[in-house]
């Protein structure tokens, strides 16, 4: 059987550049007999309101077993603004299917587009491992006289030494994997004694199991100075669902901003998750303005996912081109459309 491939839209602008990333896997299936099989999903905000679905749990339940990846693009819409159905779909998917991975590459592809000073491609190429299932965003906690001058709040961030462990194991078998020479690990150890204690020890242990890689320890407001300082230090970096929030935007700020980020949730061997990190932007919905660069690195990323990382790169060197062209959407100065830019990327792989 071939790849199976879930789309899903999504709202505002990603309802544009979704279809225009499935079109360049669509030219590199047909290119390269990929034999990909693209299914979508009419979910998002207009499905919400229309009748209240969210994410189908039918759909749910079955998507690692019928599918290979899906596409996402990007959710959020001002007419839900409780954002219910963003929550059951994409946090539904990251914690229901286990995605334990938060994949973010931060690759710059052209100088032009970095704001730090004397830093070209050679200085910013590195990946995040973010932890993405448990930390700070599980919900854990409650709120105690709710309303009133004595109210009580309490987030309590989840660690498990099964979580800790396969994230870093993930980091150092991707850096083996592909000839990177560091692993940093970051936390805040320092004020955070109990749950960054295990991430210092589990660290240090599976790091004894990778001799040929650097090992080395930032905290997290260090990592943050560093990576503006000397983005050069770092290869892969591998912290907690919180930190790696923060400082991936921080890194895509480094390779040119949020229209040139893409992402995977992954859970290796079963499914993945992409979407690329933009916003959904509804002010500039449906004018045909949409940067479509992020999704085209975003299925990128899920080429290599499903097997095929000469294809990501394929598309990270396409796009390269296009940049270095100026044939880019009015976001990053240019004048071209969502569907030109999309022509201008496909023309450069079919050469």
């Amino acid at each position: 059987m071939g790849k199976r491939i879930a789309v899903i839209a999504g709202d505002g602008i990603g309802k544009e550049v979704v279809p225009e990333g499935v079109r360049l896997l669509q030219h590199l299936d047909a290119r390269y007999g990929l034999d990909l099989v693209f299914t979508s999903f009419d979910l998002g905000a207009d499905r919400y309101l229309r009748d209240g679905t969210t994410m189908p749990a039918e759909l749910m339940a079955r998507m690692d077993k019928d599918f290979d990846a899906c596409l996402l693009g990007a959710l959020g819409d001002p007419r839900v603004p409780t954002n219910v159905h963003a929550k059951d779909i994409l946090l539904g998917m990251r914690f229901q299917l286990d995605l334990f991975i938060n994949f973010r590459p931060i690759k710059l592809l052209d100088s032009r587009m970095c704001p730090l000073k004397d830093k070209g491609p050679e200085h910013v190429d590195m990946v995040v491992f973010r932890e993405n299932t448990e930390g700070l965003y599980t919900g854990v906690g409650g709120q105690f006289k709710r309303g009133t001058p004595d109210e009580v709040a309490i987030e309590a961030e989840l660690n498990t030494r099964k979580g800790v462990e396969r994230i870093i194991r993930a980091a150092f078998a991707y850096a083996r994997q592909n000839g990177r020479p560091s692993v940093c690990m970051s936390d805040k150890s320092n004020a955070m004694r109990h749950g960054h204690d295990l991430w210092q020890r589990v660290f240090r242990e599976v790091a004894s199991e990778y001799p040929e890689i650097h090992a080395f320890h930032l905290y997290v407001d260090v990592l943050a100075m560093e990576m503006v300082r000397a983005p050069e230090r770092f290869s892969v970096i591998v912290t907690n669902n919180l930190f790696g929030d923060i400082v991936t935007d921080l890194g895509a700020i480094l390779q040119g901003g949020l229209g040139v980020a893409g992402s995977g949730n992954l859970h290796p061997g079963r499914f993945g998750l992409f979407e690329p990190v933009h916003r959904s932007a509804p002010d500039i919905a449906g004018q045909g303005i949409a940067n479509p660069l992020a999704t085209h690195l975003t299925a990128g990323i899920l080429l290599g996912f499903l097997g095929w990382p000469e294809h990501q790169s394929r598309v990270e060197n396409a796009v390269a081109k296009v940049l270095a062209d100026r044939i880019v959407t009015r976001e990053l100065g240019g004048t071209a459309t969502t569907v030109e830019v999309t022509d201008a990327l496909i023309a450069r792989l079919a050469h």
